[in-house]
């Protein structure tokens, strides 16, 4: 029988201090660790906006696209890198995809990157929606935004990306 490899989250839930959550962590783990990067991306991204938008006064779809690019350190490069980063963490840690063929891998990171292209596309909407034309708060639609955001990332990757 195949033993079962164990992550760097796996061996931080035998440490004393998490032990009593390692049950909860076994059977939630996929969840878990897309919350935890989901997260951490969401709050750059909502950080990023935020300064643009209210900071530097620029219009929200404006402010959104530059956060999208500055959260990923500004330039389309280190946005490829963000993204691929994403990619790789969610591929070996949240989805533990088994996708190894270089064409099978081109693949799966294709439909990764369309994926959260599309999410752009409805963030997008989302803020023209409750910004501009229903002159919600900025910074609170863009989090309701993100939220949305992170369980269509998800739903995506789970369903179209890495499924099994």
């Amino acid at each position: 029988m195949e033993q079962k490899k164990e992550d760097i989250f796996d061996r931080m839930m035998h440490l004393h201090l998490f032990r009593i959550f390692e049950p909860f962590y076994q059977k939630n783990k996929e969840m878990l660790l897309y919350l935890l990067f989901g997260g951490l991306t969401t709050i750059v991204s909502i950080g990023s906006y935020a300064w643009v938008n209210v900071g530097l006064g620029i219009n929200e779809l404006i402010a959104n696209i530059i956060s999208w690019i500055v959260s990923t350190t500004s330039t389309i490069i280190s946005w490829i890198c963000a993204v691929t980063f994403a990619y790789v963490t969610n591929k070996i840690w949240v989805f533990q995809s088994k996708i190894t063929g270089f064409f099978d891998v081109c693949r799966e990171m294709t439909k990764f990157y369309g994926g959260r292209l599309f999410t752009l596309g409805v963030e997008e909407l989302l803020l023209f929606l409750f910004i501009t034309l229903l002159h919600g708060n900025s910074v609170l639609v863009k989090f309701a935004a993100q939220i949305v955001i992170l369980v269509l990332n998800y739903i995506i990757s789970k369903i179209f990306v890495f499924r099994r």
